[in-house]
């Protein structure tokens, strides 16, 4: 059986995201998976982040998943500061192969001008579709999507997904990429994203649905003596 393939942003100033997102795919998921840490230190050889802007480590880097998959079938990023808390199997079932990438195509204003590490939180057209996407790495117009052409292009072109034609962005449903904070509260939700900061974070260890992320952290932490 072909393991699915999954990419989750890593930034080291928050580990622990990494591995409690990956904790809630694998508790939840009834088919094998590939999970791959989208880490700066992991590309070096060959990705030249250089790009000074940006709010992660992962920013640029999640677009080289069609290059690091070699062209080649589907497969999912996920910013790391997530908690899947349905089948990851459900949303792969949602793949149209005729689109170019999958995302849930938010349409919102922020709520909030600053998130984690104090830092400006700015609004911009497509903001957030580009925090859960389901690639078709196969198809043409992602072998663009080459380590010198992601180190050349800006925030807005790469976010915004430029490199495609609208009507080659299929559309996935906004339970798959929840945001905490911003919309209300939810308790049904299969995907949860604190976008504005894990509990982990200052200031956010209360925020709405933050219980969800602290019982998938000590399921990782709870070990008996």
């Amino acid at each position: 059986m072909d393991a699915l393939r999954i990419f989750i942003g890593y930034d080291p100033r928050e580990a622990v995201a990494y591995h409690v997102c990956a904790n809630s795919l694998i508790r939840h998921s009834s088919k094998p998976l590939a999970i791959v840490p989208l880490a700066l230190n992991l590309l070096a050889k060959e990705y030249d982040e250089r790009h000074t802007d940006g709010s992660n480590a992962f920013i640029y880097s999640r677009f080289l998943v069609p290059y690091l998959c070699n062209f080649n079938g589907p497969a999912l990023f996920l910013d790391g500061d997530m908690v899947v808390t349905a089948d990851i199997a459900e949303l792969f079932a949602l793949n149209q192969l005729d689109k170019d990438v999958m995302v849930v195509k938010h349409d919102y204003v922020t709520k909030h001008s600053t998130k984690y590490f104090g830092q400006v939180n700015e609004d911009y057209p497509r903001k957030n579709w580009s925090s859960v996407m389901l690639f078709n790495c196969g198809n043409y117009p992602n072998r663009i999507l080459l380590p010198g052409y992601v180190e050349k292009q800006t925030g807005a072109h790469l976010h915004r997904l430029q490199w495609l034609a609208d009507g080659r962005i299929g559309e996935i449903p906004v339970e798959w990429n929840w945001l905490v904070g911003e919309y209300e509260m939810n308790s049904n939700a299969k995907l949860y994203h604190y976008t504005l900061g894990i509990p982990a974070c200052h200031g956010y260890d209360s925020c709405d649905n933050s219980q969800l992320w602290w019982d998938e952290l000590h399921h990782i932490t709870d070990v008996e003596q």
